[in-house]
């Protein structure tokens, strides 16, 4: 067991030590590393240094250009996956209402715990493996998983739109989105703390001058993202590596904390001139947005605390609170008692859509 040890913490040192090398000559050309496999050699793939690859890509080709496949990542936590039932929910309600026109095509849910769950049949699932044990939980940021799974996913699964829609378990889709994408961009939400220009100097690390302006660096995570497909199978191994390097050096780690994994997709985005159309509609994040307006989806990653006065008590437990980490160990039960007067649209539509799935998604919890 120590031997077992002390040789996965060299080849994680030295597979990180490859990682700046491969951020700068992955962006025009792809990462061509083996592993042990079957004699048979069949051609060889893009991989990335810590995931071993499949042997072998779907060609399928789709007419349907604008179709997009939502692909969301998650592990198998009752915290994810009472998000993920819920969201794929709307989903399949969203894109049917959508009609013969619609541009939702497919939808997986990845899942990167390695192994099958009890939701397969439910939700159209990908199993993809982890990195490997320690690299992520040791270094505190599961989030990590991400990449890694995108990129298994694309190179083993026949994806027959040639679009993707990178979304979150934490999404709910209000109305059928569109494919934003165009003219061989991406369509992104910008995010308001992602500010390329204010760390520069960090950036550089992974975005070198020759490269182009640090505004080449769209303020972006990797979701909500629609990308092209193709696109997307040259950005991954990229955002893997970059995310990975981002991990490894400290005054990274410090600056980005825990968007470092969205700094490192919109740097990878960068890295292989895919820019990206940025649309406010896109998402709202209550409490802080209040009305629903033309948006596409609700990102319910912040916890919304009211008096019931319908007042706002952001860090003080309120007298109704809606917060997805109070059901990390436990999915929330069905019928949630709505939120007092005064409330904004956006809090009330939420815990009703939350409602609706959950008295409609089969066997749930409660």
């Amino acid at each position: 067991m120590g031997c077992g040890n002390m040789f996965f913490t060299i080849l994680v040192t030295f597979s990180v030590a490859l990682i700046t090398y491969n951020i700068l000559i992955s962006a025009n050309a792809p990462l061509k590393q083996d592993f042990p496999g079957p004699s048979t050699r069949l051609p060889s793939i893009s991989v990335d240094p810590l995931i071993k690859m499949p042997l072998h890509r779907s060609t399928h080709s789709n007419s349907n250009k604008r179709l997009f496949h939502t692909a969301v990542t998650a592990s198998d936590s009752v915290y994810n996956t009472w998000q993920c039932r819920v969201m794929y929910y709307w989903f399949k309600k969203m894109r049917d209402q959508g009609g013969p026109e619609s541009a939702m095509g497919g939808f997986t849910r990845i899942l990167h715990s390695g192994k099958p769950d009890q939701f397969m049949d439910e939700i159209p699932t990908f199993v993809a493996q982890p990195l490997p044990a320690g690299v992520d939980q040791v270094q505190g940021y599961i989030v990590l998983n991400r990449p890694g799974a995108f990129v298994q996913w694309l190179q083993q699964a026949d994806i027959k739109e040639d679009y993707i829609l990178m979304s979150e378990p934490d999404h709910i889709i209000v109305k059928p989105i569109p494919n934003l994408a165009r003219d061989g961009l991406g369509a992104a939400f910008p995010f308001f703390y992602i500010e390329p220009k204010k760390y520069e100097k960090v950036l550089r690390k992974y975005f070198p001058e020759e490269k182009g302006p640090i505004t080449n660096i769209d303020p972006i995570g990797n979701s909500p993202v629609i990308v092209a497909k193709e696109s997307l199978k040259k950005i991954a191994p990229t955002w893997m590596n970059v995310s990975l390097a981002m991990k490894k050096d400290p005054e990274t780690d410090k600056a980005f904390g825990w968007v470092l994994e969205m700094y490192a997709y919109a740097v990878s985005s960068a890295l292989h001139g895919v820019g990206n159309i940025l649309h406010k509609e896109f998402m709202i994040q209550p409490p802080w947005d209040k009305k629903i307006g033309n948006t596409y989806i609700i990102h319910y990653t912040y916890g919304c605390d009211y008096n019931m006065k319908g007042e706002l008590t952001y860090g003080k437990i309120g007298e109704w609170r809606f917060d997805k980490r109070s059901y990390d160990h436990v999915a929330p039960p069905k019928n949630l008692t709505l939120p007092p007067p005064g409330v904004p649209e956006s809090v009330v539509t939420l815990v009703k859509m939350v409602n609706e799935a959950t008295a409609n998604i089969p066997n749930w919890w409660s």
